[in-house]
């Protein structure tokens, strides 16, 4: 089962009083694709909301409505359940019931009482919403089908502290939100606690993937580095010693020298420690860079005498 469709299951155990199934049957029929005078169609692939559909209009217009034969979905696995009206007297008492203007909907919020913004909203994400799987990324969207209804959602949005953006898409009009926390909001609107919860405990375990890969990188670039130094030490130390210069090299540096040699796999803070004097990172730095301008020398001079 997909994340989109356990939001559907958790909101529709919350619709459950007689406002809430009329609040959330306004959302469902507003945002629907097809709604004209001559027909209303309700398409979803959700079990959820094939089951839903028929108790809403049971509990608010005391009709027996049953489904068209179900047709393929767009991945050949799942199959898409219409409900289609065509009765004149049903679509006009649907319009004059909700004061749907098929030739311009937009939302009423006379409509909802008691409370019942959040059903209707549950009611609009059954009809056009939907929600990515928050494992591979935040999105959740509303496929509505105006201008005028997409702004409309957009204000409601607004209204509990949640934004987001609208775009054109296929000649609908989707309006989206990336951010985790607002989806996280509308989801809790909505009625899907738990929903929210596992999109939160998704974040957490993402953020601490992310934590551990971001001091793995580091750990590596921070070995890598003392890889790096430790083989142009080494290269330095071994090309005075080409030249047969190892013992003009004052005490410390030479016992610095034969440390490295030694231990190519320590780091600078390591070798300080195994001097006979021990010294510090800065200290045995200072002592390499010593030795490196000494083999610059050394080489400079090979280079003038050919």
């Amino acid at each position: 089962m997909s994340f989109s469709n356990d939001v559907r299951t958790e909101i529709a155990k919350s619709i459950i009083d007689r406002d809430r199934q009329f609040a959330c049957l306004y959302g469902v029929l507003l945002y629907c694709r097809t709604f004209t005078a001559e027909q209303i169609v309700l398409q979803s692939e959700s079990d959820v909301y094939a089951k839903l559909i028929p108790s809403l209009f049971q509990s608010v217009f005391h009709w027996k409505l049953l489904p068209d034969a179900r047709t393929s979905g767009r991945d050949n696995n799942s199959a898409v359940v219409s409900f289609r009206i065509t009765d004149p007297e049903q679509i006009g008492q649907i319009c004059s019931t909700y004061h749907i203007h098929p030739e311009k909907r937009e939302i009423r919020l006379s409509n909802l009482v008691n409370n019942s913004l959040s059903s209707f909203l549950a009611g609009v994400y059954f009809g056009c919403g939907s929600v990515m799987d928050p494992n591979k990324e935040y999105h959740l969207e509303f496929n509505t089908p105006s201008e005028l209804l997409c702004s409309d959602l957009q204000k409601l949005l607004r209204s509990i502290g949640v934004s987001g953006g609208c775009i054109l898409r296929k000649n609908m009009y989707v309006l989206y939100l990336k951010d985790s926390e607002h989806i996280e909001d509308t989801l809790t609107y909505m009625g899907a606690q738990q929903c929210t919860i596992e999109l939160m405990n998704i974040k957490i375990r993402k953020d601490m993937r992310n934590k551990a890969n971001r001091v793995r990188n580091c750990d590596e670039a921070n070995i890598n580095k003392v890889v790096s130094a430790a083989m142009r030490q080494t290269e330095d130390i071994r090309w005075i010693m080409k030249c047969g210069r190892m013992e003009t090299l004052s005490p410390e540096l030479r016992e610095l020298a034969q440390l490295r040699l030694e231990n190519p796999e320590l780091s600078l803070k390591e070798l300080g420690e195994l001097l006979s004097v021990p010294l510090g990172r800065s200290g045995v730095n200072h002592r390499f860079q010593k030795i490196a301008a000494i083999a610059e020398e050394l080489r400079s001079h090979a280079v003038h005498s050919e």
